[in-house]
C-alpha cells in the first residue's frame, strides 16, 4: 500500500499523457449530443471517486449528474429512459458484477456509456462505448490508492473536455508529490491516534468524496469504525456524538469551504474534540490542535487529490503502528463481485 501510494505521481502524470488526446476528441463528441443528464454508476472506492466526480462535473458543466443506485437495476429490474444520457461505470478491475449490468441496461435504454477502469482487457472495456484508462500498472494491495485518484483525474479531464473553462488538471501529480512529502510528519502523528477504535472523518464540497473515502481506508486497513460527514451535515445531530478526546479528521483547503471549517473547529474546541486538519489555510491551522499543512498555492479546486495523499499515508501508517498488515485486511478480497 505504501509503495503504490509513492508510484501515484508518476501514475497521474502517465495517464495524462496516454489518454488526454481521447478525452479531448470525446468531449467535442458528447457536446455535439442533446445530453441533459450524466449517471455514475460505481462501488467501494470508486464510488468515493464518483461521489467527488459529481460535484465536479455538476459545477463545471451545468449537467445534472446522478449516482446510480445499481439495485434499482439488479434486483429490482427497473428500465428507465436515459436517451440523453451518459452512463460512466468506474471500477479499478471492471469486473464488478452489478456495475456492469447498469452498463448494459444503460446501453439497452439508449445511453452511451463510458467505463473508467485500470484493466483494458476488462468486461467493461467491452461492454462500454468508450474506456478511459487509468495506467496505474497492476495494483496490489486491496487497499485502493492509485487507482482512486487516476479515477478522479480521469473527471477532471472529462470535465475539462467538456466544460467552456479548462481546468488546470496538469498541476495536480507535482502537487500530489508535494504531499508525499509529509510521510515523516504522518509517521510521528499516527503514533498518537494508535489505540483509537471510533472517529468522524468531515470534508464538504469537492472534498466530501475524500471524507467517505479517508473513513473507508481507516476501516478496511485499521479496522477503526469511521463515519462521515460534510461539514454543514455535521451539525445537524451528528454533532452529539463527539465528547471530550473524540477523534474528528477534517479536510480543510482554503476556499469555498473555508467557513464552515472554521466554524466547525470552534465548536469542536468548545467540545474539547481531539481535532486534525489536512489543511493549507493558515488559520483554519492556527485553530487546529494538530495539522498536515499543505501548501498554500492548492487551489481549492484542484485540492481533493493530493490532499488524500497524506490521508492514505495516515491509513497506511496507522495500521503498522498498530500491527495490522494493510495490504491484507481481514475478511477482504481485491476484487468484489455483487449483484
Amino acid at each position: 500500500m505504501l509503495q503504490e501510494i509513492t508510484e501515484q505521481p508518476v501514475v497521474l502524470e502517465r495517464t495524462i499523457l496516454a489518454e488526454r488526446a481521447k478525452l479531448e476528441k470525446l468531449g467535442e463528441f458528447l457536446r455535439g449530443r442533446d445530453i441533459d443528464l450524466i449517471v455514475l454508476v460505481a462501488r467501494g472506492s470508486s464510488d468515493n471517486a464518483s461521489l467527488f466526480g459529481r460535484y465536479l462535473l455538476e459545477i463545471t458543466t451545468g449537467i445534472p449528474v446522478s449516482l446510480s443506485a445499481p439495485s434499482v437495476f439488479t434486483l429490482y429490474g427497473a428500465k428507465l429512459n436515459l436517451k440523453r444520457a451518459v452512463v460512466i461505470g468506474v471500477s479499478q478491475s471492471g469486473e464488478g458484477t452489478d456495475i456492469n449490468s447498469v452498463l448494459e441496461s444503460a446501453k439497452n435504454s439508449g445511453a452511451f456509456t463510458i467505463g473508467i477502469t485500470n484493466e483494458a482487457d476488462s468486461t467493461m472495456a467491452k461492454i462500454a462505448d468508450e474506456t478511459l484508462l487509468i495506467h496505474a500498472g497492476r495494483e496490489k494491495s486491496v487497499a485502493a490508492t492509485k487507482t482512486y485518484t487516476g479515477q478522479m483525474l480521469h473527471f477532471y479531464m472529462l470535465a475539462s473536455a467538456l466544460a467552456d473553462t479548462k481546468i488546470e488538471f496538469e498541476r495536480i501529480p507535482h502537487f500530489s508529490s508535494q504531499a508525499l512529502q509529509l510521510k515523516s510528519d504522518v509517521e510521528e502523528l499516527v503514533k498518537r491516534y494508535v489505540f483509537m477504535e471510533n472517529c468522524v472523518v468531515v470534508g464538504r464540497g469537492l472534498n466530501y468524496g475524500n471524507s467517505y473515502e479517508f473513513a473507508l481506508k481507516l476501516m478496511e486497513t485499521c479496522y477503526v469504525v469511521a463515519e462521515r460527514f460534510s461539514s454543514a451535515d455535521f451539525f445537524h445531530g451528528p454533532l452529539a456524538i463527539v465528547e471530550r478526546r473524540f477523534p474528528v479528521i477534517l479536510f480543510a483547503p482554503t476556499g469555498v469551504t473555508r467557513q464552515s471549517n472554521l466554524d466547525l473547529l470552534e465548536r469542536l474546541h468548545e467540545l474539547h474534540a481531539d481535532c486534525l486538519t489536512i489543511t493549507n489555510d493558515t488559520e483554519i491551522a492556527a485553530k487546529s490542535p494538530r495539522f498536515l499543512q499543505m501548501p498554500s498555492e492548492i487551489d481549492e479546486f484542484l485540492s481533493p487529490i493530493p490532499f488524500i495523499v497524506p490521508a492514505q499515508l495516515f491509513a497506511a501508517l496507522l495500521a503498522k503502528e498498530k500491527g495490522i498488515n494493510p495490504d491484507a485486511p481481514r475478511s477482504l478480497s481485491k476484487v468484489t463481485k455483487t449483484i
